[in-house]
């Protein structure tokens, strides 16, 4: 008989996520809880957590989260940061011990802003410097990796089961009003810590479950405007074409996941002829950031969250709210055990967003 690790599991990975809509901050314990009902559906090579409204009193102040593999690099990495960006504090970030949790990396965090001649010099947005330079460090610096980007949210990820995941970085200690949660059983790339989900770029989030069979076409395609996938993985590309659509080229979010979870040809054929223009449009302009293959995604910002899972729904989400609370899983008993009775309990169609947005915010 087959035990547990012995055979692939190609539906496994969880995810989750919280959010209040009025930016109500709670602990990381809730999502630490709802996560670990799924542990089954995780092998222990890796979890994580993103969390938003975690540090509001540096509110206004890029929060990098580094993962180090020896002091070398995270010398060079620093004096990359104090050429590019005047830091207002960094510092270890907080673990505790935890048995199933080895060979960690060196974990800093940095408070920092950009440096307004650099900013000044290279013509770019700010958003887009930070950019720049996170790609930079991930694909020049050796034995340095990016864990996290934005402004007043940060990324938590090891390899290990994630309620583990959470014990070992205290996540009881911090409040925030949005988290998301991942417990991943990879099938085609290596559990490493970097690897781990969420995969973040600035104030965006992605955990993921599902395989992409067009991450080489996706990849290639947000490579052609100055992305550098490097991470191993094809939910760092997903992160990016998000990045590329919302943030660079301003596309509505109904577009952006129209782009990603696209209609049937067949179904645009019936649509009116407006809609047609407009689909067809996405379908030709965006036709390589199509993602192809089974997944269910949760898209974390800075005002919300968006899940979504494919066009056929090959992966499972559930989505329940309470009050002023928004939940998504894998699993409805991940939602009930941190909210056993609901206000309402739905399963999202396949291609059919679940969108959470903070009151007073009209996109994520």
């Amino acid at each position: 008989m087959l035990r547990e690790g012995q055979v692939r599991i190609p539906s496994g990975c969880a995810i989750s996520g919280i959010i209040n809509r009025k930016g109500n901050r709670f602990s990381g314990e809730k999502i630490i809880e709802s996560i670990a009902v799924m542990h089954d559906r995780s092998n222990g090579l890796g979890g994580g957590f993103a969390a938003y409204g975690i540090y509001p009193e540096y509110k206004d102040f890029y929060a990098f989260h580094m993962f180090y593999d020896n002091l070398q690099a995270k010398e060079d990495v620093e004096h990359f940061f104090n050429e590019h960006f005047s830091v207002e504090l960094s510092g270890i970030i907080p673990t505790r011990k935890v048995s199933s949790i080895k060979k960690s990396p060196i974990i800093w965090r940095y408070f920092m802003k950009p440096l307004p001649d650099k900013i000044r010099d290279s013509e770019l947005y700010e958003d887009e410097y930070v950019v720049q330079c996170v790609m930079k460090i991930n694909s020049k610096f050796s034995g340095a990796y990016v864990v996290s980007s934005g402004k007043n949210m940060g990324a938590f990820k090891a390899v290990g089961y994630p309620e583990d995941v959470g014990e070992f970085y205290k996540l009881e200690e911090y409040q925030g009003y949005t988290w998301t949660a991942h417990g991943r059983f990879p099938t085609n790339t290596p559990g490493w810590w970097g690897g781990a989900h969420p995969f973040t770029l600035l104030d965006w989030s992605v955990v993921h479950n599902g395989e992409i069979s067009s991450y080489d076409a996706n990849r290639r395609y947000v490579e052609m405007f100055g992305y550098d996938c490097s991470l191993q993985t094809d939910t760092e590309a997903i992160t990016y074409a998000f990045d590329l659509l919302l943030r660079k080229h301003g596309l509505p979010l109904d577009m952006a996941i129209q782009t990603v979870a696209a209609p049937f040809w067949d179904s645009i054929a019936h649509m009116d002829e407006k809609q047609q223009k407009v689909f067809k449009a996405l379908r030709i302009t965006y036709s390589s950031l199509l993602i192809n293959g089974p997944f269910s995604i949760i898209l974390g910002s800075k005002n919300g969250f968006v899940a979504l899972n494919d066009r056929i729904k090959l992966r499972a989400l559930v989505a329940a709210e309470d009050n002023d609370t928004l939940y998504v899983a894998s699993e409805e008993s991940a939602i009930r055990a941190v909210c056993p009775k609901p206000e309402r309990v739905w399963s999202p169609r396949g291609g059919e967003p679940v969108i959470g947005l903070l009151e007073g915010a009209d996109s994520i």
